[in-house]
């Protein structure tokens, strides 16, 4: 359906992720916000790694109104507040995409709206 561009003539990506995804024509495009990790009854876990489940469970909740899921996901853009948070981010990340993965930025920032958040995800899905 997709088709993962990894150029031959560039350095391969760092981690798991890909350099680009061609979407065919006539695929519906859902583009969605940056996700926070807050519960519907304003819980807010500690650790980045929760912090990053919890934005993916959030995505996969909006990509559903939708009809599609995580595997529809073409393009991540993520956003850490530490260094210290970019490994359990990418576990999780890495955990819920296999190979061929979504091409995928991520990015140390200095905050976000509020001081508990320490990860952010948006992504682009196509189906």
């Amino acid at each position: 359906m997709f088709k993962f561009l990894t150029p031959k003539s560039i350095k391969p990506p760092f981690a798991r992720y890909s350099h680009g995804v061609e979407v065919p024509l006539g695929k519906r495009l859902v583009l969605c916000s940056g996700q926070v990790a807050i519960t519907a009854d304003d819980q807010i876990p500690e650790d980045a790694g929760a912090q990053a489940e919890l934005c993916f469970q959030n995505i996969a909740a909006i990509l559903g109104e939708a009809g599609l899921g995580l595997q529809d996901i073409v393009r991540i853009n993520a956003y850490v507040t530490d260094r210290a948070h970019l490994r359990p981010y990418m576990d999780v990340r890495d955990r819920l995409f296999s190979s061929p993965a979504p091409a995928s930025t991520l990015m140390i920032v200095s905050g976000f709206a509020r001081p508990e958040f320490k990860v952010e995800v948006e992504a682009i899905a196509a189906g």
